[in-house]
Protein backbone atom coordinates (compact mmCIF):
# COMPACT_ATOMS: atom_id res chain seq x y z
CA UNK A 1 0.00 0.00 0.00
CA UNK A 2 1.19 3.60 -0.53
CA UNK A 3 2.13 5.72 2.45
CA UNK A 4 0.10 8.64 3.49
CA UNK A 5 3.18 10.98 2.18
CA UNK A 6 2.95 9.90 -1.72
CA UNK A 7 -1.11 10.48 -1.06
CA UNK A 8 -0.08 14.23 -0.73
CA UNK A 9 2.42 14.72 -3.45
CA UNK A 10 1.86 18.18 -5.00
CA UNK A 11 -0.03 17.91 -8.85
CA UNK A 12 3.02 19.85 -9.90
CA UNK A 13 5.39 16.76 -8.99
CA UNK A 14 3.27 14.51 -10.42
CA UNK A 15 3.50 16.16 -13.73
CA UNK A 16 7.00 16.24 -13.66
CA UNK A 17 6.95 12.77 -13.42
CA UNK A 18 4.54 12.01 -15.91
CA UNK A 19 6.55 14.05 -17.75
CA UNK A 20 9.66 12.40 -17.26
CA UNK A 21 8.05 8.75 -17.76
CA UNK A 22 7.01 9.22 -21.31
CA UNK A 23 10.25 10.79 -22.23
CA UNK A 24 12.12 7.68 -21.22
CA UNK A 25 12.53 5.57 -24.06
CA UNK A 26 10.64 2.37 -24.29
CA UNK A 27 14.00 -0.12 -23.59
CA UNK A 28 14.33 2.12 -19.86
CA UNK A 29 10.53 1.97 -18.77
CA UNK A 30 11.48 -2.09 -19.39
CA UNK A 31 15.04 -1.27 -17.22
CA UNK A 32 15.71 -2.74 -13.98
CA UNK A 33 17.30 0.89 -13.37
CA UNK A 34 13.97 2.32 -13.14
CA UNK A 35 12.76 2.45 -9.59
CA UNK A 36 9.94 0.00 -8.64
CA UNK A 37 7.89 -0.82 -6.10
CA UNK A 38 6.69 -4.90 -4.79
CA UNK A 39 3.97 -5.05 -7.64
CA UNK A 40 5.82 -4.68 -10.18
CA UNK A 41 4.81 -1.04 -11.62
CA UNK A 42 7.48 2.00 -12.04
CA UNK A 43 6.96 4.29 -9.45
CA UNK A 44 5.94 7.07 -10.81
CA UNK A 45 3.31 5.09 -12.67
CA UNK A 46 1.81 3.99 -9.28
CA UNK A 47 1.67 7.60 -8.00
CA UNK A 48 0.10 8.52 -10.83
CA UNK A 49 -2.76 6.18 -9.99
CA UNK A 50 -2.94 6.50 -6.83
CA UNK A 51 -3.18 10.60 -7.53
CA UNK A 52 -6.15 9.88 -10.69
CA UNK A 53 -7.76 7.31 -7.87
CA UNK A 54 -7.88 9.77 -5.15
CA UNK A 55 -9.30 12.96 -7.32
CA UNK A 56 -11.91 10.16 -8.88
CA UNK A 57 -12.87 9.71 -4.85
CA UNK A 58 -13.35 12.80 -4.14
CA UNK A 59 -15.35 14.10 -7.56
CA UNK A 60 -17.41 11.28 -6.36
CA UNK A 61 -18.12 12.68 -3.24
CA UNK A 62 -18.39 16.18 -4.10
CA UNK A 63 -21.13 15.03 -5.99
CA UNK A 64 -23.00 12.90 -3.53
CA UNK A 65 -22.53 16.21 -1.15
CA UNK A 66 -24.62 17.93 -4.08
CA UNK A 67 -26.91 14.81 -4.25
CA UNK A 68 -27.70 14.49 -0.95
CA UNK A 69 -27.27 18.20 1.23
CA UNK A 70 -27.90 16.70 4.53
CA UNK A 71 -24.79 14.00 4.38
CA UNK A 72 -22.36 17.09 3.53
CA UNK A 73 -21.30 17.77 6.92
CA UNK A 74 -20.66 13.97 8.24
CA UNK A 75 -18.76 13.62 5.08
CA UNK A 76 -16.51 16.69 5.45
CA UNK A 77 -15.99 16.47 9.22
CA UNK A 78 -14.90 13.23 8.63
CA UNK A 79 -12.39 14.39 5.18
CA UNK A 80 -11.07 16.48 7.28
CA UNK A 81 -9.76 13.98 10.34
CA UNK A 82 -7.94 12.06 7.82
CA UNK A 83 -10.60 9.11 7.24
CA UNK A 84 -13.69 8.12 4.60
CA UNK A 85 -17.29 7.06 4.57
CA UNK A 86 -19.51 5.19 2.27
CA UNK A 87 -21.93 7.44 1.21
CA UNK A 88 -24.45 4.06 0.40
CA UNK A 89 -24.36 2.76 4.31
CA UNK A 90 -27.51 2.88 6.53
CA UNK A 91 -26.95 5.99 7.30
CA UNK A 92 -26.93 8.12 4.34
CA UNK A 93 -29.33 8.37 1.32
CA UNK A 94 -28.51 7.06 -2.00
CA UNK A 95 -27.24 9.86 -4.05
CA UNK A 96 -29.75 9.52 -6.50
CA UNK A 97 -33.70 9.21 -7.57
CA UNK A 98 -33.59 5.88 -6.60
CA UNK A 99 -33.90 6.59 -3.32
CA UNK A 100 -37.05 8.76 -3.21
CA UNK A 101 -38.51 5.37 -4.75
CA UNK A 102 -37.90 2.25 -2.94
CA UNK A 103 -39.55 -0.87 -4.55
CA UNK A 104 -39.12 -2.35 -7.40
CA UNK A 105 -42.44 -1.20 -8.79
CA UNK A 106 -42.41 2.07 -8.07
CA UNK A 107 -38.90 2.21 -9.85
CA UNK A 108 -39.82 0.79 -12.77
CA UNK A 109 -43.36 2.69 -12.88
CA UNK A 110 -40.87 5.85 -13.87
CA UNK A 111 -39.27 4.11 -16.56
CA UNK A 112 -42.76 3.99 -18.29
CA UNK A 113 -43.05 5.89 -20.93
CA UNK A 114 -39.37 7.50 -20.23
CA UNK A 115 -36.39 8.25 -22.34
CA UNK A 116 -34.25 7.35 -19.61
CA UNK A 117 -31.87 4.55 -20.62
CA UNK A 118 -34.48 3.30 -23.34
CA UNK A 119 -32.78 0.86 -26.01
CA UNK A 120 -36.20 0.77 -28.27
CA UNK A 121 -38.85 2.75 -29.70
CA UNK A 122 -42.31 2.49 -31.10
CA UNK A 123 -44.35 4.17 -33.72
CA UNK A 124 -47.34 3.35 -33.02
CA UNK A 125 -50.51 3.89 -34.99
CA UNK A 126 -51.58 4.67 -38.39
CA UNK A 127 -49.70 6.87 -41.13
CA UNK A 128 -50.40 10.79 -39.90
CA UNK A 129 -51.36 9.93 -36.37
CA UNK A 130 -48.43 7.77 -34.83
CA UNK A 131 -47.07 8.72 -31.62
CA UNK A 132 -43.27 7.69 -30.46
CA UNK A 133 -43.01 5.63 -27.85
CA UNK A 134 -39.66 4.40 -25.79
CA UNK A 135 -39.57 1.69 -23.93
CA UNK A 136 -36.88 -0.92 -22.48
CA UNK A 137 -37.22 -4.52 -24.22
CA UNK A 138 -36.27 -6.53 -20.54
CA UNK A 139 -39.58 -4.69 -19.13
CA UNK A 140 -41.24 -5.79 -22.23
CA UNK A 141 -40.19 -9.50 -22.91
CA UNK A 142 -40.42 -10.22 -18.97
CA UNK A 143 -44.48 -8.83 -19.41
CA UNK A 144 -45.05 -10.32 -22.82
CA UNK A 145 -44.27 -13.77 -24.71
CA UNK A 146 -44.21 -11.72 -27.73
CA UNK A 147 -42.15 -9.02 -26.75
CA UNK A 148 -39.66 -11.82 -25.63
CA UNK A 149 -39.80 -13.15 -29.31
CA UNK A 150 -39.29 -9.55 -30.61
CA UNK A 151 -36.12 -8.52 -28.84
CA UNK A 152 -34.33 -12.09 -27.51
CA UNK A 153 -35.15 -15.06 -30.06
CA UNK A 154 -33.98 -16.79 -32.96
CA UNK A 155 -35.55 -13.98 -35.09
CA UNK A 156 -35.09 -10.93 -32.54
CA UNK A 157 -35.68 -7.49 -34.16
CA UNK A 158 -32.37 -5.53 -34.84
CA UNK A 159 -33.87 -1.96 -36.05
CA UNK A 160 -34.09 0.91 -33.13
CA UNK A 161 -37.61 1.78 -33.99
CA UNK A 162 -40.29 -0.86 -34.35
CA UNK A 163 -43.40 0.34 -36.38
CA UNK A 164 -47.00 -1.11 -34.67
CA UNK A 165 -49.79 0.58 -37.43
CA UNK A 166 -52.49 -1.09 -36.03
CA UNK A 167 -52.61 -0.05 -32.41
CA UNK A 168 -54.38 3.08 -31.53
CA UNK A 169 -51.05 5.19 -29.09
CA UNK A 170 -53.64 5.10 -26.17
CA UNK A 171 -54.08 1.76 -26.00
CA UNK A 172 -50.65 0.97 -26.45
CA UNK A 173 -49.73 3.42 -23.87
CA UNK A 174 -51.95 1.77 -21.44
CA UNK A 175 -50.39 -1.83 -22.20
CA UNK A 176 -46.76 -0.53 -21.58
CA UNK A 177 -48.13 1.15 -18.05
CA UNK A 178 -49.62 -2.31 -17.21
CA UNK A 179 -46.37 -3.86 -17.88
CA UNK A 180 -44.57 -1.45 -15.90
CA UNK A 181 -46.25 -1.03 -12.57
CA UNK A 182 -49.32 -3.17 -13.01
CA UNK A 183 -51.39 -0.36 -12.95
CA UNK A 184 -54.66 -0.70 -14.87
CA UNK A 185 -56.76 2.25 -16.33
CA UNK A 186 -59.31 1.72 -18.81
CA UNK A 187 -61.58 3.97 -20.56
CA UNK A 188 -64.65 3.84 -22.66
CA UNK A 189 -63.35 5.50 -25.55
CA UNK A 190 -60.23 3.03 -25.54
CA UNK A 191 -60.93 -0.11 -23.99
CA UNK A 192 -61.68 -1.97 -26.78
CA UNK A 193 -58.62 -1.02 -28.81
CA UNK A 194 -56.71 -2.10 -25.32
CA UNK A 195 -57.92 -5.60 -25.71
CA UNK A 196 -57.29 -5.97 -29.02
CA UNK A 197 -53.30 -4.54 -27.99
CA UNK A 198 -53.54 -6.55 -24.89
CA UNK A 199 -54.98 -9.83 -27.40
CA UNK A 200 -52.04 -9.29 -30.30
CA UNK A 201 -49.58 -9.08 -27.64
CA UNK A 202 -50.29 -11.63 -25.17
CA UNK A 203 -51.09 -10.45 -22.08
CA UNK A 204 -54.12 -11.77 -20.41
CA UNK A 205 -54.47 -10.33 -17.33
CA UNK A 206 -55.27 -6.87 -19.14
CA UNK A 207 -57.28 -8.98 -21.59
CA UNK A 208 -59.35 -10.12 -18.61
CA UNK A 209 -59.63 -6.91 -16.98
CA UNK A 210 -60.61 -5.32 -20.18
CA UNK A 211 -63.44 -7.93 -21.05
CA UNK A 212 -64.85 -7.02 -16.87
CA UNK A 213 -64.57 -3.53 -18.07
CA UNK A 214 -66.92 -4.00 -20.81
CA UNK A 215 -69.43 -6.46 -19.16
CA UNK A 216 -69.55 -3.72 -16.71
CA UNK A 217 -70.50 -0.76 -19.03
CA UNK A 218 -72.74 -3.56 -21.03
CA UNK A 219 -75.92 -1.88 -22.27
CA UNK A 220 -78.22 -2.56 -25.00
CA UNK A 221 -76.93 0.96 -26.92
CA UNK A 222 -73.71 -1.00 -27.11
CA UNK A 223 -74.93 -4.42 -26.75
CA UNK A 224 -74.35 -5.57 -30.68
CA UNK A 225 -70.92 -3.16 -31.08
CA UNK A 226 -70.00 -5.36 -28.64
CA UNK A 227 -71.41 -8.85 -29.89
CA UNK A 228 -69.19 -8.09 -33.02
CA UNK A 229 -66.11 -7.44 -30.74
CA UNK A 230 -66.41 -10.71 -28.34
CA UNK A 231 -66.34 -12.86 -31.19
CA UNK A 232 -63.51 -11.24 -33.24
CA UNK A 233 -61.45 -11.56 -29.40
CA UNK A 234 -62.28 -15.11 -28.62
CA UNK A 235 -63.99 -14.13 -25.45
CA UNK A 236 -67.01 -16.49 -25.01
CA UNK A 237 -67.95 -15.43 -21.82
CA UNK A 238 -68.55 -11.75 -23.08
CA UNK A 239 -70.22 -12.96 -26.06
CA UNK A 240 -72.89 -14.79 -23.98
CA UNK A 241 -73.70 -11.71 -21.92
CA UNK A 242 -73.70 -9.38 -25.14
CA UNK A 243 -76.75 -11.91 -26.22
CA UNK A 244 -78.91 -11.85 -22.71
CA UNK A 245 -78.99 -8.08 -23.05
CA UNK A 246 -79.49 -8.37 -26.75
CA UNK A 247 -82.18 -11.11 -26.41
CA UNK A 248 -84.05 -9.19 -23.65
CA UNK A 249 -83.56 -5.77 -24.72
CA UNK A 250 -83.91 -6.53 -28.58
CA UNK A 251 -85.52 -3.50 -29.26
CA UNK A 252 -83.27 -1.24 -27.65
CA UNK A 253 -80.56 -2.50 -28.98
CA UNK A 254 -81.90 -3.08 -32.78
CA UNK A 255 -82.56 0.48 -32.86
CA UNK A 256 -79.49 1.60 -31.20
CA UNK A 257 -76.34 3.87 -33.66
CA UNK A 258 -74.32 1.06 -32.11
CA UNK A 259 -76.50 -1.77 -34.45
CA UNK A 260 -75.64 -0.18 -37.51
CA UNK A 261 -71.90 -0.25 -37.12
CA UNK A 262 -71.76 -4.13 -36.75
CA UNK A 263 -70.22 -5.80 -39.88
CA UNK A 264 -72.51 -8.23 -42.00
CA UNK A 265 -71.63 -11.31 -40.76
CA UNK A 266 -72.86 -10.42 -37.18
CA UNK A 267 -75.70 -8.97 -38.43
CA UNK A 268 -76.76 -11.89 -40.08
CA UNK A 269 -76.08 -13.63 -36.70
CA UNK A 270 -78.24 -11.45 -34.81
CA UNK A 271 -81.28 -11.98 -37.74
CA UNK A 272 -80.81 -16.30 -37.17
CA UNK A 273 -81.56 -15.64 -33.06
CA UNK A 274 -84.57 -17.20 -32.03
CA UNK A 275 -84.72 -15.78 -28.76
CA UNK A 276 -84.99 -11.77 -30.14
CA UNK A 277 -87.86 -10.21 -27.90
CA UNK A 278 -89.34 -8.25 -30.01
CA UNK A 279 -91.52 -7.99 -33.27
CA UNK A 280 -90.43 -8.67 -36.55
CA UNK A 281 -91.63 -5.02 -37.82
CA UNK A 282 -89.02 -4.11 -35.49
CA UNK A 283 -86.47 -5.81 -36.90
CA UNK A 284 -86.90 -4.70 -40.41
CA UNK A 285 -86.40 -1.41 -39.87
CA UNK A 286 -83.37 -2.06 -37.85
CA UNK A 287 -81.90 -3.72 -41.22
CA UNK A 288 -82.95 -1.00 -43.58
CA UNK A 289 -81.00 1.55 -40.97
CA UNK A 290 -78.63 -0.83 -41.15
CA UNK A 291 -78.15 -1.15 -45.30
CA UNK A 292 -78.11 2.92 -45.18
CA UNK A 293 -75.34 3.08 -42.82
CA UNK A 294 -73.13 0.42 -45.01
CA UNK A 295 -74.19 2.06 -48.17
CA UNK A 296 -72.56 5.15 -46.25
CA UNK A 297 -69.37 3.62 -45.67
CA UNK A 298 -69.17 2.10 -48.98
CA UNK A 299 -69.38 5.42 -50.49
CA UNK A 300 -72.65 4.66 -52.23
CA UNK A 301 -76.05 6.14 -52.56
CA UNK A 302 -78.38 4.91 -50.46
CA UNK A 303 -80.39 3.17 -53.58
CA UNK A 304 -83.05 0.60 -53.45
CA UNK A 305 -80.50 -1.61 -55.29
CA UNK A 306 -77.63 -0.69 -53.30
CA UNK A 307 -79.27 -1.31 -49.94
CA UNK A 308 -80.12 -4.79 -51.97
CA UNK A 309 -76.63 -5.42 -52.65
CA UNK A 310 -74.74 -4.89 -49.49
CA UNK A 311 -77.85 -6.77 -47.58
CA UNK A 312 -77.16 -9.76 -50.02
CA UNK A 313 -79.04 -12.75 -48.03
CA UNK A 314 -79.21 -11.12 -44.96
CA UNK A 315 -82.87 -9.34 -46.38
CA UNK A 316 -83.81 -12.76 -46.58
CA UNK A 317 -83.43 -13.43 -42.75
CA UNK A 318 -85.78 -11.68 -41.45
CA UNK A 319 -88.84 -13.08 -40.70
CA UNK A 320 -91.58 -10.55 -42.89
CA UNK A 321 -94.74 -13.22 -43.03
CA UNK A 322 -94.30 -13.26 -39.42
CA UNK A 323 -95.53 -9.87 -39.11
CA UNK A 324 -99.24 -8.90 -38.77
CA UNK A 325 -100.82 -7.51 -42.62
CA UNK A 326 -101.45 -3.92 -41.19
CA UNK A 327 -97.49 -3.74 -40.33
CA UNK A 328 -96.47 -5.10 -44.07
CA UNK A 329 -99.06 -3.04 -45.91
CA UNK A 330 -97.65 0.05 -43.78
CA UNK A 331 -93.88 -0.88 -43.22
CA UNK A 332 -92.14 -3.65 -45.90
CA UNK A 333 -94.59 -3.38 -48.63
CA UNK A 334 -93.86 0.29 -48.95
CA UNK A 335 -89.92 0.27 -48.53
CA UNK A 336 -89.53 -0.14 -51.88
CA UNK A 337 -86.60 -2.75 -51.11
CA UNK A 338 -88.60 -5.88 -51.93
CA UNK A 339 -89.46 -6.31 -55.72
CA UNK A 340 -93.09 -6.17 -57.14
CA UNK A 341 -93.48 -10.08 -57.67
CA UNK A 342 -91.90 -10.27 -53.78
CA UNK A 343 -94.64 -7.87 -52.16
CA UNK A 344 -97.53 -9.48 -54.19
CA UNK A 345 -96.44 -13.20 -53.44
CA UNK A 346 -96.59 -11.69 -49.61
CA UNK A 347 -100.14 -9.96 -49.81
CA UNK A 348 -100.98 -13.60 -51.73
CA UNK A 349 -99.46 -15.54 -48.45
CA UNK A 350 -101.62 -12.92 -46.23
CA UNK A 351 -104.67 -13.60 -47.70
CA UNK A 352 -105.09 -16.58 -50.70
CA UNK A 353 -106.07 -20.14 -49.47
CA UNK A 354 -103.08 -21.40 -51.85
CA UNK A 355 -100.31 -19.87 -50.71
CA UNK A 356 -97.11 -19.41 -52.58
CA UNK A 357 -93.79 -20.10 -52.56
CA UNK A 358 -91.49 -17.20 -50.48
CA UNK A 359 -87.94 -16.57 -49.44
CA UNK A 360 -88.56 -15.39 -45.69
CA UNK A 361 -89.09 -17.70 -43.16
CA UNK A 362 -92.27 -17.95 -42.18
CA UNK A 363 -91.83 -19.02 -38.47
CA UNK A 364 -91.65 -16.50 -36.11
CA UNK A 365 -89.35 -16.43 -33.36
CA UNK A 366 -89.94 -17.72 -29.70
CA UNK A 367 -88.44 -14.72 -27.74
CA UNK A 368 -87.97 -15.03 -24.06
CA UNK A 369 -90.45 -16.67 -21.91
CA UNK A 370 -90.95 -14.30 -18.84
CA UNK A 371 -90.51 -16.05 -15.25
CA UNK A 372 -92.58 -14.81 -12.54
CA UNK A 373 -91.12 -14.49 -8.51
CA UNK A 374 -93.98 -14.79 -6.63
CA UNK A 375 -93.51 -13.18 -3.02
CA UNK A 376 -96.49 -15.00 -0.86
CA UNK A 377 -97.61 -17.78 -0.11
CA UNK A 378 -101.11 -16.74 0.09
CA UNK A 379 -104.10 -14.12 -0.97
CA UNK A 380 -107.17 -12.89 0.68
CA UNK A 381 -109.57 -10.63 0.81
CA UNK A 382 -111.92 -8.39 3.25
CA UNK A 383 -114.98 -6.13 3.34
CA UNK A 384 -112.37 -3.08 4.74
CA UNK A 385 -109.52 -4.04 2.28
CA UNK A 386 -107.42 -4.05 -0.24
CA UNK A 387 -108.07 -0.33 -0.67
CA UNK A 388 -106.20 2.40 -2.81
CA UNK A 389 -107.07 5.71 -3.14
CA UNK A 390 -104.21 7.07 -5.07
CA UNK A 391 -101.85 5.75 -2.57
CA UNK A 392 -98.25 3.59 -3.11
CA UNK A 393 -97.87 0.66 -2.48
CA UNK A 394 -94.33 -0.34 -2.78
CA UNK A 395 -91.33 -3.33 -1.75
CA UNK A 396 -87.36 -3.26 -2.48
CA UNK A 397 -85.50 -6.42 -3.82
CA UNK A 398 -82.57 -7.64 -4.46
CA UNK A 399 -81.06 -10.54 -6.57
CA UNK A 400 -77.63 -12.48 -6.82
CA UNK A 401 -78.05 -12.43 -10.73
CA UNK A 402 -78.15 -9.96 -13.56
CA UNK A 403 -81.84 -9.94 -14.54
CA UNK A 404 -84.15 -7.76 -16.64
CA UNK A 405 -87.62 -6.91 -15.64
CA UNK A 406 -90.49 -6.28 -17.44
CA UNK A 407 -93.16 -5.64 -15.41
CA UNK A 408 -95.02 -6.49 -11.89
CA UNK A 409 -97.89 -8.84 -11.64
CA UNK A 410 -100.55 -7.38 -9.57
CA UNK A 411 -104.06 -7.87 -7.84
CA UNK A 412 -107.27 -7.01 -9.46
CA UNK A 413 -110.87 -6.32 -7.91
CA UNK A 414 -112.38 -8.90 -5.03
CA UNK A 415 -115.70 -7.84 -6.33
CA UNK A 416 -115.92 -8.86 -9.76
CA UNK A 417 -114.82 -7.62 -13.39
CA UNK A 418 -112.90 -4.24 -12.41
CA UNK A 419 -110.70 -1.99 -14.69
CA UNK A 420 -107.96 -0.13 -13.49
CA UNK A 421 -105.12 2.72 -14.16
CA UNK A 422 -101.70 2.08 -13.01
CA UNK A 423 -98.47 3.79 -12.46
CA UNK A 424 -95.67 1.51 -12.15
CA UNK A 425 -92.16 2.51 -11.36
CA UNK A 426 -88.71 0.87 -10.96
CA UNK A 427 -85.87 3.27 -8.91
CA UNK A 428 -82.49 2.73 -7.61
CA UNK A 429 -81.09 5.12 -4.97
CA UNK A 430 -84.13 6.99 -6.15
CA UNK A 431 -83.65 7.58 -9.43
CA UNK A 432 -86.42 6.33 -11.80
CA UNK A 433 -85.22 3.86 -14.27
CA UNK A 434 -88.47 2.56 -15.77
CA UNK A 435 -92.32 4.21 -15.46
CA UNK A 436 -95.13 2.78 -17.25
CA UNK A 437 -98.61 4.50 -16.99
CA UNK A 438 -101.28 1.90 -18.55
CA UNK A 439 -104.80 0.01 -17.38
CA UNK A 440 -105.49 -3.56 -16.80
CA UNK A 441 -108.53 -5.24 -16.16
CA UNK A 442 -109.17 -8.11 -13.52
CA UNK A 443 -111.89 -10.82 -13.57
CA UNK A 444 -112.95 -11.15 -10.03
CA UNK A 445 -109.94 -13.61 -9.48
CA UNK A 446 -107.06 -14.07 -6.95
CA UNK A 447 -105.19 -14.16 -9.92
CA UNK A 448 -101.85 -11.61 -10.58
CA UNK A 449 -102.86 -9.39 -13.79
CA UNK A 450 -98.83 -8.53 -15.47
CA UNK A 451 -98.51 -4.67 -16.26
CA UNK A 452 -95.76 -3.83 -18.27
CA UNK A 453 -92.88 -1.36 -18.69
CA UNK A 454 -92.41 -0.57 -22.12
CA UNK A 455 -88.72 -2.35 -22.11
CA UNK A 456 -87.29 -4.43 -20.15
CA UNK A 457 -84.72 -2.76 -17.33
CA UNK A 458 -81.20 -4.64 -16.64
CA UNK A 459 -81.13 -4.75 -12.95
CA UNK A 460 -77.72 -5.70 -11.30
CA UNK A 461 -76.46 -8.09 -8.82
CA UNK A 462 -76.57 -7.19 -4.90
CA UNK A 463 -77.86 -4.10 -5.07
CA UNK A 464 -81.29 -3.17 -3.77
CA UNK A 465 -84.31 -1.29 -6.27
CA UNK A 466 -87.68 -0.15 -5.47
CA UNK A 467 -90.48 -1.02 -7.51
CA UNK A 468 -93.82 1.01 -6.71
CA UNK A 469 -97.63 0.80 -8.15
CA UNK A 470 -100.32 3.28 -7.48
CA UNK A 471 -103.64 2.02 -8.67
CA UNK A 472 -107.18 4.15 -9.52
CA UNK A 473 -109.88 1.81 -9.56
CA UNK A 474 -112.18 -0.01 -7.30
CA UNK A 475 -111.06 0.40 -4.16
CA UNK A 476 -111.97 -3.48 -2.84
CA UNK A 477 -109.44 -5.78 -4.06
CA UNK A 478 -106.96 -9.39 -3.19
CA UNK A 479 -104.20 -8.82 -1.34
CA UNK A 480 -101.07 -11.15 -0.60
CA UNK A 481 -99.88 -12.32 3.23
CA UNK A 482 -97.55 -14.55 4.93
CA UNK A 483 -94.98 -12.71 2.56
CA UNK A 484 -91.13 -14.23 2.01
CA UNK A 485 -87.99 -12.37 2.87
CA UNK A 486 -86.16 -14.51 0.15
CA UNK A 487 -87.63 -16.23 -2.80
CA UNK A 488 -85.45 -18.84 -5.17
CA UNK A 489 -87.15 -18.55 -8.42
CA UNK A 490 -84.87 -20.58 -10.95
CA UNK A 491 -81.36 -20.04 -10.47
CA UNK A 492 -82.20 -16.54 -9.50
CA UNK A 493 -82.52 -15.58 -5.46
CA UNK A 494 -84.81 -12.75 -4.48
CA UNK A 495 -84.74 -11.23 -1.36
CA UNK A 496 -86.94 -8.59 -0.04
CA UNK A 497 -87.09 -5.53 2.19
CA UNK A 498 -89.90 -2.99 3.48
CA UNK A 499 -89.62 0.30 1.30
CA UNK A 500 -90.35 3.57 2.83
CA UNK A 501 -91.67 4.85 -0.35
CA UNK A 502 -94.91 2.50 0.61
CA UNK A 503 -97.67 4.46 2.05
CA UNK A 504 -100.52 2.05 1.31
CA UNK A 505 -99.53 -0.68 4.07
CA UNK A 506 -97.56 -2.94 1.56
CA UNK A 507 -94.58 -4.51 3.38
CA UNK A 508 -92.74 -8.15 3.39
CA UNK A 509 -95.18 -9.39 5.33
CA UNK A 510 -98.62 -8.52 3.09
CA UNK A 511 -100.23 -6.49 0.55
CA UNK A 512 -99.37 -5.40 -2.86
CA UNK A 513 -97.21 -6.16 -5.91
CA UNK A 514 -97.15 -10.04 -5.50
CA UNK A 515 -94.98 -10.90 -8.46
CA UNK A 516 -91.86 -9.58 -10.24
CA UNK A 517 -91.96 -10.70 -14.14
CA UNK A 518 -88.80 -10.87 -15.53
CA UNK A 519 -86.25 -12.45 -17.90
CA UNK A 520 -82.89 -14.05 -16.40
Amino acid sequence: MPSADCRLLHHGRIMRCLTYLLLLPETLKKSKKVGRLPGGLPVCYEILTLSLSTKKQQKEEKMAAELCPAAAGTDNTNLANGTTQNINNNNVDPPSWQCSHPTLRERNALMFNNELMADVHFIVGPLGGSQRVPAHKYVLAVGSSVFCAMFYGDLAEEESEIHIPDVEPAAFLILLKYMYSDEIDLEADTVLATLYAAKKYIVPALAKACVTFLETSLEAKNACVLLSQSRLFEEPELTQRCWEVIDAQAELALCSEGFCEIDLQTLEIILRRETLNTKEVVVFEAVMNWATAECKRQGLGATTRNKRDVLGKALFLVRIPTMSLEEFANGAAQSDILTLEETHNVFLWYTAAKKPQLDFPLKARKGLVPQRCHRFQSSAYRSNQWRYRGRCDSIQFAVDKRIFIAGLGLYGSSGGKAEYSVKIELKRQGVILAQNLTKFVSDGSSSTFPVWFEHPVQVEQDAFYTVSAVLDGNELSYFGQEGMTEVQCGKVTFQFQCSSDSTNGTGVQGGQIPELVFYA
